[in-house]
């Protein structure tokens, strides 16, 4: 009964919901849900993560090529984010061309790449004005439950701090250039931009971290992202005004959050590469 109701009048069964001070998850307001981090799962990829926030699945992979640098950043190597929303994460997407909303989400991960300063793209380059690498990012989502910009920027900022690239050596005289695959270097990241959604609705009531339901019947969104203790990005596409009080309070809870996002990325990082420590020193065990 309370699935068909939810399907027949679902503005009225959430706010139902909200009249009572909980949300149809459980969930106080300002509540989280819980986050899983998974490093290196995909073997052809440089790095990897699976990122999730409740239902919300994102999966980053990084592809590095060589490539000759762009005329305006001639000591510059480029990232480029793709965000794919599949037709097999929502029934509300398509198969065919990417939709608005993943282009749209698409550009807003580079902006905050750029504002954040988490990677600095010099380090990316190998021999200026003739050969740099290019990260392909690509994001693609297998499960849509709201907060996926938190979700494809937690991925990205997990895939970038376990990103591992091949030693190069370019001559440039000739033109020769060497890749050693199996000496791999770490890049290296300043700092890991972590995002934070928040939903708004009638009489300024804010819920945190909201599902796709939540996200489509409130009236405004906004979400920030922070870079340590610093603002890098702020998205609010439309929707009702924010009260100053209301946005000290979003700025709070997100501080908060960042910071227990950040170490669980940390730690998931670190016990992939102490698995893999262990996994070689097996392996030599073995060759011995």
């Amino acid at each position: 009964m309370d699935s068909q109701y939810k399907i027949i009048h679902p503005v009225k069964y959430l706010h139902d919901h909200l009249a009572q001070d909980v949300r149809p998850d459980g969930r106080q307001f300002l509540s989280f849900r819980p986050i899983s981090v998974n490093v290196s799962s995909i073997t052809q990829a440089d790095s990897s993560a699976v990122f999730k926030i409740g239902n919300t699945t994102v999966i980053c992979g990084i592809k590095a090529e060589l490539a000759a640098p762009k005329a305006e950043t001639p000591n510059c190597g480029y990232i480029v984010p793709n965000v794919e929303l599949s037709a097999l994460c929502s029934p509300k997407f398509r198969p065919g061309p990417p939709s608005e909303e993943a282009q749209v989400i698409s550009k807003f991960i580079e902006s905050i790449l750029i504002n954040s300063a988490a990677v600095d793209l010099k380090n990316l380059c190998i021999c200026e004005d003739k050969l740099v690498w290019v990260l392909y990012c690509d994001l693609l989502c297998i499960n849509y439950d709201g907060a996926v910009i938190d979700a494809c920027t937690g991925a990205l900022a997990t895939a970038l701090k376990a990103l591992t690239l091949p030693r190069v050596v370019h001559d440039p005289d000739s033109g020769n250039t060497s890749v050693q695959y199996e000496n791999r270097v770490p890049f290296p990241v300043k700092t890991l931009p972590v995002s934070i959604t928040f939903a708004i609705f009638d009489r300024q009531l804010l819920i945190a971290d909201p599902t796709d339901d939540e996200e489509s019947l409130s009236l405004g969104k906004l979400t920030i992202v922070l870079d340590e203790e610093v603002i890098c990005c702020i998205h609010k596409p439309g929707g009702i005004p924010v009260s100053q009080e209301l946005f000290i309070r979003t700025l709070a809870k997100s501080k908060r959050r960042a910071d227990l996002v950040r170490s669980l990325i940390h730690t998931a990082i670190s016990s992939t590469k102490k698995k893999f420590d262990s996994l070689d020193k097996n392996i030599m065990h073995v060759d011995k």
